[in-house]
């Protein structure tokens, strides 16, 4: 393999060598736990050893066995300078290497931003390098490496690893099969590049259109239906040797505030927690579960305190634990989000979060200022040793299942078998063929014929890549059009066209045989809808594609034809090219019902609509 810190060849550590590294105690970990099987049967005997482990640590090495820290670089130990920099000002250190030795963090998360997720080669390159950074230190641990790879619009890693739709337009297709071979084949790439924890499946029921926040991240507003959805992602993920993560218990489908931003409150009473929240999480639980991750938001009718989930004991330790049975991992989600720093400080959140329950800290805003207070709250008495040792107990377990300690490293062979195969992108094809619903087909516009209506235009929004890979999407649906046989062009209006830009786009229209608009969430007073109304007046048909939520429909009156594909994701657009050229039938199905845009207490298009040829 190639060293990431120089990109000289050179051989990784022994197995002997990662035994040796943790005191001999790996020895006996050393077992083929990678199945869900193998852990629930094997997880007894291991705790023997794993607790034995533990009390070989110091107390600065348990608080750091606790978090899950974000890191600038494409490498472990040689960053480009920007990136250092950008370490240095919010972490206090260089690089991973140094992250891990000063303090010795049990996980590191991936970004797209944070230059972690270049390509797949590197990508697995920073992978061992961060392990072989940690097991070289003294009583060193194989780190949980994690990302956010929920597919449709959130995804870290891109091309030219498979992108698979997300959730709403899985939920759209309806397959628990598809759910399931989407979860396993992305599980298994992110496994190739040494990313063990997914945090995904989202588990949240969206039940408010207004929802900033989640919306095409659910797999939709049925709570049945997304138990179903979520427990197919679950054994998907974790049969492929990677950690699923459930989120954000307690639920977190009906709110109208953004917690990166502000601090949501659920007004649901208890009864409709119960009915629409709770299933999707029962359902995970049931499934075997690997991590739950929590939710920065207010449930009065589970916890009156005012505290966000993510600090509260009555729900992570009343409900999910004591009530729902669970004992895997808890993970807070981010810790720089708002919800949950608007009521407490950076040095109380963390120690509040063990005490509520949760065992992971997620990528605090200063990992110094957390790392602190947990450290003098155990040293205060206000947190016991023994209660770390629970929450690193369960962090191990899933180590233990996961592989990690006997197979910490990953090869350049596997990455080049399986990550991005030929296989994988058509069966991502395949699936995404299966999603795009057909909302609208007035006169039967759709399929466009090439005898009648060679010639479009595609115009409309281009948003940035969900992975920094794929589009721009206007751009992507002309190319997949001319590819099938028309003679299509692109002309980028953006998300809120001026009247210059639409004027533009009307001039363009003239002597075009159909116009494709791609929306993004377009609302009443958006210069989205004037765009398409003035697209409309030209006579020239017009065909809108809601590139994100499909609610955009209820606001395009004049339109001859919609469709939604719930991601503007390469894999998406390309099947919704596909439907229109009518290569193959639409067969999504709406997840979430769509209200009328002057009346929302009325249906426009219920759950389970869509058209087909």
């Amino acid at each position: 393999m190639r060293d990431s810190s120089t990109g000289s060849t050179s051989s990784r550590p022994s197995r002997r060598t990662v035994l040796a590294a943790t005191a001999g105690v790996t020895a006996t970990l050393a077992l083929d736990t990678t199945s869900a099987d193998a852990a629930g049967t094997q997880a007894g005997a291991d705790d023997k050893e794993l607790r034995a482990l533990i009390s070989r640590m110091t107390l600065e090495e348990k608080v750091g066995q606790l978090f899950v820290m974000r890191v600038y670089g494409h490498s472990a130990t040689t960053p480009d300078q920007a990136d250092i920099d950008a370490n240095l000002k919010e972490i206090g250190v260089r690089t991973a290497a140094e992250l891990i030795a000063r303090y010795r963090v049990g996980g590191i998360i991936y970004f797209a931003w944070a230059h972690n997720t270049r390509n797949p080669r590197q990508i697995a390159d920073l992978s061992n390098g961060i392990q072989r950074a940690s097991l070289g230190l003294p009583r060193g641990l194989p780190v949980l490496i994690s990302t956010d790879q929920e597919h449709g619009i959130v995804a870290r890693v891109g091309k030219p690893a498979t992108l698979f739709p997300g959730a709403m337009a899985l939920g759209a297709g309806g397959s628990r099969s598809d759910a399931r071979t989407a979860a396993r084949i992305g599980g298994a790439e992110l496994r190739a590049l040494g990313i063990r924890q997914d945090f995904a499946p989202v588990a949240d029921v969206n039940v408010n259109p207004a929802n900033p926040v989640i919306g095409v991240r659910s797999f939709g507003a049925d709570p049945g239906a997304v138990a179903g959805m979520v427990t197919a992602q679950v054994g998907g993920y974790q049969r492929s040797g990677v950690a699923a993560t459930a989120k954000h218990f307690p639920g977190h489908g009906d709110t109208e505030t953004d917690s990166h931003y502000g601090f949501p409150e659920i007004k649901h009473t208890r009864e409709q927690w119960t009915r629409l929240d709770a299933p999707p999480f029962r359902a995970a639980i049931r499934a075997g579960i690997d991590a739950v991750m929590t939710a920065h938001i207010m449930v009065p009718a589970l916890d009156p305190s005012g505290d966000p989930a993510t600090l509260s004991r009555p729900i992570l330790t009343g409900i999910l634990r004591e009530e729902l049975g669970y004992d895997g991992v808890v993970v807070t989600d981010s810790l720089g989000m708002q919800g949950v720093r608007t009521k407490y400080g950076d040095d109380r959140v963390p120690v509040l979060a063990l005490k509520a329950g949760v065992d992971q800290l997620l990528n605090p805003p200063s990992l110094d200022v957390a790392w602190n207070a947990v450290l003098n709250a155990v040293r205060s008495g206000e947190l016991t040793e023994a209660r770390l040792d629970e929450s690193i107990l369960r962090v191990l377990r899933l180590k233990a299942k996961l592989g990690l300690f006997k197979k910490p490293y990953v090869s350049q062979d596997e990455v080049d078998r399986v990550v991005g195969s030929d296989a994988h992108l058509a069966t991502a094809d395949r699936i995404a063929e299966r999603t795009t619903t057909l909302l609208v087909n007035r006169q039967r516009l759709l399929p466009l014929s090439r005898r009648t209506h060679r010639n479009v235009l595609v115009v409309g929004a281009d948003p940035a890549s969900p992975s920094g890979t794929t589009g721009p999407p206007t751009t992507v649906l002309a190319t997949a059009l001319t590819e099938l046989g028309f003679t299509a062009t692109a002309l980028s209006t953006g998300t809120a066209p001026s009247q210059a830009t639409i004027d533009r786009a009307v001039a363009a229209a003239q002597g075009k045989d159909a116009v494709v608009v791609g929306t993004y969430n377009v609302t009443a007073a958006d210069a989205q809808r004037t765009l398409v109304d003035a697209l409309a007046t030209t006579g020239v048909p017009v065909v809108a594609l809601a590139m994100r939520n499909p609610y955009d429909v209820a606001h395009l009156p004049g339109v001859g034809a919609c469709l939604a594909s719930y991601s503007w994701t390469d894999v998406e657009l390309r099947a919704a090219a596909r439907v229109v050229a009518g290569r193959v039938a639409p067969r999504g199905r709406l997840p979430v019902p769509v209200q009328h845009a002057d009346d929302p207490a009325q249906v426009l298009y219920p759950v389970g609509h869509g058209l087909t040829y």
